[in-house]
């Protein structure tokens, strides 16, 4: 009798942890299998998709109302990650941090959605995630509006500088939940945080105060001295901070592109135009013809060129090679951007 209670306290607690296990809510495999073809994909906005690179992917251009200008030389198909045979891009310019999640209303056209089924078929080993600027930020209007303000001679930093940073921390939960998404369809479809990289990269400054005079106009880069210097000192080093909380709150990795552009920055150049990485002012004359495409002749401006797609994913390249959570891309001693990890 005293054996078969022994056996009973012995056994009962083995067939409850059976129990648990059989019915566990994880799957059987660690996503499509270890024969699967890898992966790295990028999502977000305009800065990921290769907005003001050029060479945009049929149906990207306007086709269709598809405006998501997704580049051949955006930077993450500069961006190298061993073992890796596809590269997918599904930023679109103009996104926000809803639609990179799995949206409101579950939109099956969400990209973390378009992340999934890319995940059944593919071993994804890589995400590579920029968004937050045309939430709360909305960092394309303050540059439309300080474009106004040069044409009305005014400042428009003063007005924004006040309300920059609360605009910034409304953003941070919005960033946070859509990076929770991406994690989310990832365990969904079997994979646990260790089997891919999540890495949040932040957006570079395409514009300074360091320009010719006779390029602060509509010739180049129309923007009062105060706000160029504004929008580069301040504006993008906060919208930076407030994205490296929201990718420390899900175990992302953070890459810092605040200061990259330092030197480099749109009108920064002079003449020598080809030494710049960001757009200038760039207007679609041919598109101006057309009603539809009217609305968005300007979109190319202040964004990153071919150049600065390049370096970026040369940086990205580096860091992804590297064990560091997180880093800033700042230039060597050959003008090419490399990754230097971040010292608290």
């Amino acid at each position: 009798m005293l054996r078969r209670l022994v056996a009973l306290v012995v056994v009962l607690p083995l067939l409850a942890v059976l129990l648990v296990v059989a019915d566990s809510p994880f799957p059987d495999r660690l996503g499509p299998g270890r024969d699967a073809p890898a992966a790295l994909v990028a999502l977000g906005d305009s800065t990921m998709s290769g907005e003001g690179a050029g060479s945009y992917e049929p149906g990207t251009d306007g086709e269709n109302d598809n405006w998501c200008h997704r580049s051949t030389k955006a930077s993450v198909h500069s961006t190298t990650v061993p073992g890796v045979d596809r590269v997918f891009n599904l930023a679109c310019s103009g996104t926000s941090a809803e639609q990179v999640g799995v949206g409101a209303n579950d939109d099956p056209g969400s990209q973390a959605r378009q992340l999934a089924r890319i995940a059944r078929e593919y071993r994804v080993t890589t995400v590579v995630v920029a968004m937050g600027a045309n939430d709360d930020p909305k960092f394309g209007d303050v540059l439309g509006a300080c474009l106004r303000a040069w044409f009305d001679r005014a400042d428009c930093s003063k007005g924004l500088a006040d309300e920059w940073r609360s605009r910034v921390d409304r953003m941070v939960p919005k960033v946070e939940r859509a990076l929770r998404d991406i994690r989310q369809v990832l365990r969904d479809e079997g994979y646990t945080p260790l089997s891919y990289t999540l890495v949040v990269q932040s957006y570079a400054a395409p514009v300074g105060p360091d320009l010719p005079n006779d390029l602060q106009n509509l010739a180049g880069c129309p923007l009062r001295t105060g706000d160029l210097r504004w929008v580069r000192d301040t504006a993008v080093g906060e919208l930076s901070s407030g994205l490296r909380k929201a990718a420390s709150a899900v175990g992302a990795r953070f890459l810092d592109l605040s200061k990259a552009g330092a030197k480099r920055e749109a009108c920064a150049g002079g003449k020598n135009q080809d030494s710049e990485w960001f757009t200038r002012l760039t207007v679609d004359f041919d598109g101006l013809r057309d009603e539809v495409r009217a609305r968005h002749a300007l979109q190319e401006s202040f964004h990153p060129n071919a150049r600065g797609h390049a370096q970026f994913g040369r940086c990205m390249t580096e860091f992804l090679a590297t064990q560091s959570r997180e880093a800033s891309c700042v230039a060597d001693r050959d003008g090419n951007l490399t990754p230097v990890t971040n010292r608290d």
